[in-house]
């Protein structure tokens, strides 16, 4: 009889561990923007740490700023930042894909009609089910056609009004709540330990310390890898392909925007800044570029972002990824592969921070577990340093 009650309150506490977690999930989906504005201040915030701790090390007259000034001051430097890099680059990107119609991408295909005929009798040769008619370049158009549907940019500008509205809001809210958590530092982790029983309240602030340090540093190499891509291919194409300022930051500044999705987004970015720098080349007015045949213009732009995915790959990725949240390549592959198959590229842009994430939770928490204690030995692994 006792042993039926106690399965029966077992089966009870399941149940309300269940709906517990269900409600807390219909909640989370209800409020899901809000959700999403705080983890995005909570982004801001730890990219905007470092910064924050080295100005209350500042003494004038043996005495700090209030920590609301530094707060300010530190969230003020960032989106200071962040609004001169968009001030300059985003109208020089806007101004470039303006300029490419699909009247300048045809005008761009009749330069070079001889290599492309080349090109396209080896594909038809090759590929022979693509028919006698194939034309590579008319393809390229037509794929370009399809994205650039009227239909669609009509509807896009329709809803202009609105994007903008909940952007302004959904900017302020991040700024807002920003402040908040770059002032105490331990707000979030009161925040989350609130809702987390006494026994493990400990645990969790020692997991979350150990996320926020982690991620800080991820966030700021990341930022830095962006940068150092971008300025490596910048440096290329205006120096050696000789593609003019404005062609060549704003190549660059796309190439190290996708660069931020792990894997994909550097073949993305050096496919589309290769047809960029031929189609901006060959449709200009005014002669640009390095006075070459095709081909070779063609290879001198693949070799500038090759050499620097080179670099990203052999100097920058393993110092972030090694260095900041302490993870093998291995790891962050097969992660990374489970997250595209799932999810899609876009997916695989958080895919690093929220594998970090469990990765710690999994240790402070189920490091009893054989298989985690296989894979996470010791806390080396997660921060850097033996308890």
């Amino acid at each position: 009889m006792e042993q039926n009650e106690r399965y029966t309150d077992k089966l009870a506490k399941y149940i309300l561990l269940a709906a517990g977690l269900a409600t807390a999930g219909a909640i989370c989906w209800f409020l899901k923007s809000v959700i999403i504005y705080i983890l995005a201040a909570v982004v801001v915030s730890l990219i905007a740490k470092p910064l924050m701790t080295q100005t209350q090390k500042i003494r004038i007259k043996g005495r700090k700023a209030p920590d609301w000034f530094l707060a300010a001051f530190t969230l003020s430097a960032v989106i200071l930042i962040l609004l001169s890099v968009l001030t300059l680059i985003v109208p020089i990107v806007s101004g470039i894909l303006k300029g490419i119609s699909l009247s300048s991408i045809e005008k761009a295909a009749g330069q070079i009609a001889v290599p492309l005929g080349n090109l396209n009798d080896f594909i038809r040769s090759t590929f022979p089910q693509l028919g006698p008619d194939f034309r590579i370049e008319m393809a390229v158009i037509e794929q370009i056609r399809n994205i650039f549907d009227v239909s669609w940019i009509s509807s896009m500008i329709g809803s202009a009004t609105s994007f903008l509205t909940s952007f302004g809001i959904g900017l302020f809210s991040v700024v807002f709540i920003g402040f908040f958590f770059i002032k105490d530092d331990g707000l979030f982790t009161k925040i989350v330990c609130s809702l987390v029983p006494d026994k493990h309240e400990k645990t969790a602030e020692k997991a979350i310390s150990d996320i926020g340090s982690l991620l800080s540093r991820y966030f700021i190499g990341v930022l830095i890898e962006v940068t150092g891509v971008a300025l490596i291919n910048f440096l290329g194409l205006f120096f050696i392909a000789r593609l003019g300022f404005n062609a060549a930051i704003g190549i660059a500044f796309l190439t190290g925007i996708t660069n931020i999705i792990p894997y994909v987004g550097p073949l993305i970015g050096g496919v589309s800044g290769t047809i960029l720098g031929l189609i901006i080349k060959y449709s200009s007015a005014v002669p640009i570029g390095l006075d070459v045949n095709f081909w070779v213009f063609a290879s001198i732009l693949i070799a500038i972002l090759g050499f620097a995915q080179l670099v990203d790959n052999f100097v920058y990725q393993p110092l972030i990824y090694s260095t900041s949240i302490k993870s093998t390549p291995l790891e962050i592959f097969i992660v990374l592969l489970i997250v595209g198959n799932l999810g899609g590229p876009l997916a695989m842009i958080i895919a690093i921070p929220c594998y970090t994430a469990v990765r710690v939770i999994a240790f402070r928490f189920f490091g009893h577990i054989k298989a985690i204690r296989r894979l996470i030995p010791s806390e080396k692994l997660i921060t850097g340093k033996e308890s």
